[in-house]
């Protein structure tokens, strides 16, 4: 017999190509204008074309949607919207027989306020005991237990929403999203339950939300800037309920990938112990603006955090609530912060397109895994949407001045000459394309030799030359990242105003744009080549 290939090897998860699903915007199979598992399930034929390893689902669980979806009413139930659990199961089934894997979301730190356990608490119930209720301060109670800040991006407004008996619960995120009491056994033994669910059912991993969240100072302190610990960030309880959490994983030898922010680096790399999680997201190389410096100082930094525990690191352009990367790759300010987002907003998308396709081989050859969020793969550009068809909670609870994350969250193109570019066969998209859409669609793709779609594709097939190893940098001019890997593939990423020579090489693997007469790579394009 010949070797497995890698999408079945037991440490697939280290090299991977994890291709992000945000169900509601991929394709709609029934033609009600939102995007389902059946969607998802007539396009696999895509995603193993693509070549990638896995899918990274968004929640699809049961939910009022007030957040996309993160506000979970039943864990062991799929939504309406999106199928039934019969279709999961399928869709799950059907991806590994393509030899891609699946990877489920778990939002462990608060669950929708639908949820059983919250309406019996709402009741007077002792479910209280499962979510942080407390009496108010001032003299009637009329004030919030403690002064928290809220952690939905563009909010001002208190964690705390009071009740008619007088009580308030707390809520890190939308008053929609009650926080769990992570020092209650129900609270634990039921998530531990909920991933057995999922890992029975096939599932090869999950990627764990505000996974530093979980835990609260029982004291419920007011908020001090620099207080060590924290009172509801990165507190030394998690690694506690993470290691129980790594034993039930390691029963079906699934995986973690934890949404881990933390400026410390030496306190981030504590999840990745081996006991514990066995990837993080890196958000430094996600919102690293288009810099030399900068990003070599990211990629060091991110290496050097990971290589005492053994750890892959991760990399990934964008996500369900980034700035697309065409977009932000063509502004002034090439980096991310969600304080910083802003309507109308001057972009050059020439100019990030070509940025982009660069940044797409920067992040294919480096060591670890790559996560891709659907679209990128397309080069969409972050949408402008009417206001008034916003409907994202970060522009409502901004007042307005926050566009919010509905830009990268449009339906998918997939065929230029269909109604809706082929997203669904009848009903209007839940978001509205824009005009332009169609030239970005799946088939016109496929027949442009140079388009995005087949620059991907082309270096998703090429990336195993960059081996497993280590990654080594390269002299090279000012502007100009260059490194090596494996057998002597090479990266060369030019960043700078001028065309730059290449180092000698035997064969050019794959350029995100042509070279120039001379040979030379130009401005903000990257060359993989092979150097031995």
């Amino acid at each position: 017999m010949g070797q497995p290939t890698p999408a079945l090897s037991p440490d697939w998860w280290r090299s991977a190509v994890i291709y992000q699903v945000y169900v509601r915007s991929f394709a709609d199979g029934d033609g009600d204008g939102t995007g389902d598992l059946a969607g998802v399930r007539s396009r696999l034929p895509y995603l193993a074309e693509l070549g990638v390893d896995a899918l990274w689902f968004n929640p699809w669980y049961l939910s009022p949607l007030k957040d996309g979806g993160y506000d979970v009413a039943d864990y062991r139930a799929v939504d309406p919207a999106f199928g039934s659990l019969a279709e999961a199961e399928k869709l799950i089934s059907e991806a590994r027989e393509s030899g891609i894997r699946t990877i489920v979301d778990i939002v462990p730190n608060h669950v929708s306020d639908q949820h059983p356990w919250f309406r019996a608490a709402l009741a007077g119930g002792p479910e209280r005991d499962l979510f942080h209720f407390r009496p108010g301060r001032g003299e009637h109670g009329q004030l919030p237990p403690n002064d928290w800040p809220s952690q939905f991006a563009g909010s001002s407004e208190p964690v705390w929403t009071r009740l008619p008996d007088g009580d308030w619960y707390l809520h890190l995120f939308t008053p929609e999203q009650p926080d769990l009491n992570w020092a209650h056994p129900v609270v634990r033994q039921e998530h531990e339950d909920i991933l057995r669910f999922w890992f029975e059912r096939g599932v090869a991993g999950v990627r764990i939300d505000s996974a530093a969240l979980l835990a609260k100072d029982p004291a419920l302190p007011d908020f001090v800037a620099g207080r060590d610990p924290h009172p509801f960030v990165d507190r030394d309880e998690l690694h506690d309920i993470y290691r129980a959490w790594r034993a039930v994983a390691d029963e079906y030898g699934a995986v973690f990938v934890g949404e881990v922010w933390l400026p410390d680096t030496e306190r981030f790399a504590r999840y990745l112990r081996p006991d514990e999680l066995h990837t993080a997201f890196n958000f430094a190389f996600l919102a690293c603006p288009w810099d030399p410096d900068r990003l070599r100082a990211s990629i060091d930094e991110t290496l050097a955090e990971h290589a005492p525990i053994g750890a892959p690191a991760t990399w990934v352009l964008c996500n369900h609530d980034v700035t697309r990367t065409v977009t932000r790759y063509g502004r002034a300010d090439t980096g991310f912060d969600f304080a910083t987002k802003a309507f109308d907003t001057p972009t050059d998308l020439a100019l990030g397109t070509r940025r982009a396709r660069a940044a797409a081989l920067l992040s294919l050859a480096l060591p670890g895994v790559v996560y891709l969020y659907q679209g990128e793969e397309l080069g969409l550009p972050e949408a402008e949407l009417p206001v008034d068809r916003i409907q994202d909670p970060m522009y409502l609870r901004s007042g307005g001045t926050d566009p919010g994350r509905d830009g990268c969250r449009v339906p998918l193109p997939w065929l230029a000459d269909a109604p809706h570019a082929g997203f669904g066969s009848r009903g209007e998209p839940w978001l509205p394309q824009p005009d332009d859409w169609t030239s970005y669609a799946v088939d016109r793709q496929r027949r442009t030799v140079d388009s995005m779609l087949n620059l991907y594709r082309e270096a998703i097939r090429l990336r195993p030359a960059f081996g497993d190893g280590p990654l080594a940098w390269l002299p090279a001019p000012a502007g100009v990242l260059a490194f090596a890997r494996a057998d002597g593939a090479t990266c060369v990423v030019n960043l700078s105003d001028t065309p730059a020579d290449l180092p000698p090489y035997t064969e050019l693997l794959l350029a995100s744009a042509a070279l120039d007469e001379r040979g030379r790579l130009p401005c903000d394009t990257a060359a993989w080549l092979r150097t031995a």
